[in-house]
């Protein structure tokens, strides 16, 4: 009854040519149905941006914001690759120790062997590839569980990296070469920072626009002229706002805006792309995308092989920020953090459920937490059981909204 109640609104707004209020309708019927995207992680960000600033009004100064993005940037990417892997319904544990890994390697390569940074930076890249290839084939040859698997890549990995870190433990990075002053005091100029702002609210337009073309012709309804206008001005005075508030202090930094970058060439190849489609249509239901002639193995091979590529691109960053790899990079929190990020940011732990822009949405909630609880001078131990909480209310919702998709019909 209420799949049918659903179908008939839409054909409604088929026959009315869509328009701002049929996609406004649309998105409240979606969430009544379960489907409630990036809503939770929005208004969860809101409500902790305020009660953080109304406890102390340092945290959503410029400053304060400048060094959250920065921060982000580093296990934000290593998220980045959970969220592949958890879209077709699996785990990978050794994210930390992998980007650990990968940025001791990085370190002895460059500062002990004196390679070129671009050659360390490549081999470390290439490590983590190869290590989530292995994992694929351990996985789809001999049917062990990711969860063992990667379980014991984290205690192999990390021991590993002990072992290249040597007995000195700590490698420092030279302050003046080009991967820390990435990191840590390169910024993007004021003007092309507004132009990236104008591009990304004319290829939200562009997309959308192409979109709503594809479903027409299909005789599907679609958002309006309009409301693409005003959803792309909305994004464009909203970037453009962030850009001149950021610039207050330093800026925004290139290291978060290459975070950015990946995050929307990974919603490209997840939305856009045949490969895109096969990875939910795995993460729902692997028999049926085994029957509907697509190759499960090699979808399974390229999530595992992008997590681990993503975990060694993020200890690529952690020790550029740092300016030094060491037996704790990789360690502590990172690992739960970054799959804490992907969970929170919306992508589901049952498989076929999520956006690459729960990555960027996941991180921020977690850092803002990080960054407000130690200028408010608390205990890491408030930080932990706060950030497990949100975590936990993650997947309450999550599985709310499952069991509300299923009830409609729409799982």
């Amino acid at each position: 009854m209420n799949s049918t109640m659903t179908t008939d609104r839409q054909d409604e707004r088929l026959r009315s040519g869509g328009g701002l209020r049929g996609a406004l309708t649309d998105v409240v019927d979606r969430a009544r149905a379960g489907d409630l995207g990036v809503i939770p992680v929005v208004v969860g960000l809101v409500v902790i941006w305020t009660v953080l600033q109304i406890l102390n009004p340092i945290f959503l100064s410029s400053a304060n914001l400048v060094n959250l993005t920065l921060e982000s940037a580093a296990v934000g990417v290593i998220a980045l690759g959970i969220v592949c892997v958890l879209l077709v319904g699996e785990i990978d544990l050794s994210v930390g120790s992998v980007s650990g890994l990968s940025g001791a390697a990085l370190a002895v390569l460059f500062v002990s062997e004196g390679l070129p940074v671009w050659v360390a930076i490549l081999a470390a890249v290439v490590l983590g590839a190869v290590i989530g290839w292995v994992y694929a084939q351990l996985f789809n040859r001999f049917g062990v569980p990711s969860f063992v698997i990667t379980l014991a890549g984290l205690l192999g990995f990390l021991g590993l990296q002990l072992y290249v870190l040597g007995t000195k433990g700590s490698i420092n990075l030279p302050f003046d070469s080009g991967l820390v002053n990435f990191a840590q005091l390169a910024f993007v100029p004021a003007w092309l920072s507004y132009t990236f702002a104008v591009l990304a609210a004319g290829g939200l337009f562009a997309s959308g626009w192409l979109h709503a073309r594809e479903r027409r012709k299909a005789g599907l309804s679609s958002m309006s002229l309009s409301a693409l206008v005003l959803r792309s001005a909305a994004l464009l005075v909203a970037l453009a706002f962030l850009v001149w508030y950021l610039g207050q202090t330093r800026g925004v930094g290139w290291m978060f805006v290459f975070f950015v970058a990946l995050v929307l060439i990974m919603h490209y190849l997840l939305s856009r792309t045949k490969w895109g489609r096969s990875v939910y249509a795995v993460g729902g239901n692997v028999e049926a995308a085994r029957r509907a002639g697509i190759n499960v193995k090699a979808v399974f091979t390229s999530v595992f092989v992008l997590c681990s590529t993503f975990a060694a691109v993020g200890g690529i960053l952690a020790a550029a920020r740092l300016a030094a790899a060491n037996q704790s990079s990789g360690g502590g929190d990172v690992n739960l953090n970054a799959i804490a990020a992907a969970v929170i940011g919306g992508t589901s732990l049952f498989g076929g459920r999520g956006t690459a822009f729960g990555a960027l949405l996941g991180i921020i909630v977690i850092q803002s937490i990080s960054s407000g609880l130690t200028l408010l001078n608390l205990d890491s131990s408030i930080r932990f059981m706060v950030t497990g909480a949100v975590l936990l209310l993650a997947v309450v919702v999550d599985s709310v909204s499952r069991r509300s998709r299923t009830s409609h019909g729409r799982a």
